[in-house]
């Protein structure tokens, strides 16, 4: 009953933080326990050291933004593969996935990347509903590929290696990455979309890569930092803000002091927006812990599954439809406390469950009926999410091929993090 009223809040439209302390609030009312305990674990669910790199990671990917990176990925890109069929739409797969590994935000990727090239792409003859879909489904990369908001949050929650699980998340992100630009390469030969009439010569691209080098090393000094016990993954993210602010305002000069109190209060904002989610969450985990609703779901899927591949496979049918009506950040702090028992229970690598839960999670963010990449994508080419859906169901069976190498092929994901350890 509590689940069901909780995903009947979220389809009625009530925010998924204020859904999430109603229900907390009215079963604890019922179960008589004293309302000190709503106070006292939405405080324990955000005293975490770990979780003041969201609030930095949020800050650092604002301040990239508006100091100038995007635009020299973009181009750097476009001299690099921009010369195939199709190679605008490459173009902007590749930058998205250059960005992500700046920002870690779908949302920012596709608003940032579409603003720059879908504008272009149509101009050049490519079709609107075509841009707006690729440009959504490129987007949600950013939530992967570290640094990785989603990431650190379930490694808070399941207490292992936020350093793994950054590293592990390399692969699956290129995986999704080269899936759409091989699926566009086809297309943009079927459509003749044409890209550059010829191969940028090695000397520009040589000068465009020297301009984006400093965005382009970023994620190697923050995970290489990690890696190496330099720092902790809440000290990258210091160093991640340190790093876009001396970049943005030094060497770029394209980031002015003037602009400072805009991008602090909106990562003040989106902060508040995560950390909100977290502590009701927190407050609906403990509702839902002493209400043994754990362990009933543990208790009925264990009776009615008895193999790990049906498993991952029933795990991932509830988090594809939860994430098309939920972000990913909510369904992370909602799912992660009921399926890591039954997870652990039937050996499942912790690492592993949790890239496949993210990758599972950031799909929705590109998919119907509330795929906000998909509005934010949609509303730069002004084209409707149903006139999106011809090109976007190809997409997102290339995604779902990817999270399903990712779930039934634990190297894919596992290698890099063991290799590295």
């Amino acid at each position: 009953m509590i689940i069901l009223i909780l995903f009947i809040s979220f389809l009625l439209g009530l925010p998924i933080a204020f859904s999430l302390g109603i229900v907390s609030l009215g079963q604890i009312a019922a179960d008589g326990y004293p309302l000190l305990v709503v106070v006292q674990r939405m405080f324990t669910g955000v005293d975490s050291i770990a979780l003041t790199a969201i609030p930095l990671f949020i800050l650092s990917g604002g301040l990239m933004l508006k100091g100038g990176m995007s635009d020299r990925l973009v181009n750097f890109a476009d001299l690099l593969i921009g010369h195939f069929p199709s190679g605008l739409a490459m173009v902007s797969v590749l930058a998205c996935m250059f960005f992500a590994a700046i920002t870690g935000s779908a949302i920012a990727a596709t608003a940032a990347i579409g603003g720059i090239m879908i504008p272009i792409m149509i101009e050049k003859g490519y079709d609107k509903e075509f841009c707006a879909p690729l440009l959504a489904t490129g987007g949600s990369i950013g939530p992967i590929i570290p640094p990785s908001i989603p990431l650190l949050l379930y490694g808070v929650m399941a207490n292992v290696s936020v350093a793994k699980l950054f590293i592990g998340g390399f692969v699956p992100g290129i995986l999704m990455g080269i899936g759409l630009m091989v699926y566009s390469y086809f297309l943009g030969k079927k459509k003749n979309y044409i890209g550059r009439e010829e191969r940028a010569p090695l000397k520009d691209i040589l000068i465009a890569g020297k301009d984006a080098i400093l965005a382009l090393i970023m994620p190697i000094i923050i995970i290489g930092g990690i890696m190496t016990g330099f720092f902790s993954p809440t000290e990258s993210a210091t160093v991640a803000t340190f790093y876009a602010l001396i970049v943005g305002v030094f060497v770029y000069k394209e980031l002015k002091l003037k602009d400072l109190p805009a991008i602090l209060l909106d990562a003040a904002k989106s902060t508040g927006q995560v950390l909100l989610v977290v502590a009701f969450a927190s407050l609906f985990t403990w509702v839902i812990t002493v209400n043994n609703i754990p362990q009933s779901v543990g208790a009925f899927l264990s009776d009615n599954v008895n193999s790990k591949f049906i498993l991952l496979l029933v795990i991932n049918i509830i988090l594809l439809i939860a994430g098309t009506f939920i972000d990913t950040t909510s369904a992370i702090v909602i799912f992660t406390p009921l399926f890591l028992p039954l997870a652990a229970a039937f050996g499942i690598d912790l690492i592993h469950f949790g890239l496949v839960m993210v990758v599972n999670l950031t799909i929705g963010m590109c998919t119907p009926p509330l795929g906000v990449c998909l509005f934010v994508s949609g509303s730069i080419a002004k084209v409707s999410l149903k006139d999106q859906l011809r090109y976007l169901i190809p997409m997102l069976i290339v995604l779902i091929i990817v999270l399903l190498i990712v779930t039934y092929i634990p190297q894919t994901v596992l290698f890099l993090p063991n290799l590295f350890s």
